[in-house]
């Protein structure tokens, strides 16, 4: 009765243009007014769209959202070079520039400010963007270890961390924005790498 495959009456297919309208609208609102404050009406208005269209897609606001988070999944990566230094500087400018276009650090703190009440927010945001960042940056980083550019008992991801953490630094600071930050936390953090340790 419900049908949404056919294209009689109420039960029209879905439009993809419609579901990626609504869930980028949901990722802008989650940004820009927290999760608490955000509705599905709100939502339903940036999107163009009824408020119907979105429910009978997602019974309910967390439902959207993490919807919207899952969509955000990173897939793509810079186009590697094998020069270290090169690629990881590609990988942090691609970062920077996604967490600028979503309104990343925005979203960041929204997750973070539900984590007590609505947990799966943050856990679909570590999943989908955190962790294959990271693990972008330790593929490289283990390849310079296997051709001997940094030391064999270099701790991996104490380095993934060292290289994406002045960007969360900086941005705190008021120093947010700066394009030269990528070349200096890889330039430092490589250094680090290759000390001999004595």
């Amino acid at each position: 009765m419900h049908d949404t495959n056919t294209a009689k009456g109420a039960g029209r297919p879905r439009s993809a243009e419609k579901d990626a309208a609504i869930l980028r609208a949901a990722l802008e609102l989650l940004a820009s007014h927290g999760y608490t404050r955000m509705s599905l009406s709100q939502v339903a208005a940036a999107a163009q769209v009824s408020k119907s269209t979105i429910h009978l897609r997602w019974k309910t606001k967390a439902d959207l959202v993490t919807a919207a988070l899952e969509a955000m999944r990173m897939t793509e990566a810079p186009p590697a070079t094998g020069d270290t230094r090169t690629d990881l500087v590609a990988i942090l400018r691609d970062f920077a520039g996604t967490v600028e276009r979503v309104r990343g650090m925005a979203l960041i703190g929204t997750c973070l400010a539900e984590e007590a009440h609505t947990p799966e927010l943050l856990a679909l945001l570590r999943e989908r963007t955190v962790l294959p960042r990271r693990a972008l940056l330790r593929q490289v980083l283990e390849q310079a270890r296997t051709r001997g550019e940094i030391r064999q008992d270099a701790d991996l991801e104490a380095a993934v961390s060292a290289l994406l953490g002045p960007f969360y630094a900086d941005y705190m600071a008021g120093r947010g924005g700066r394009r030269e930050w990528a070349e200096q936390a890889v330039d430092l953090t490589l250094a680090g790498l290759r000390a001999s340790g004595g």
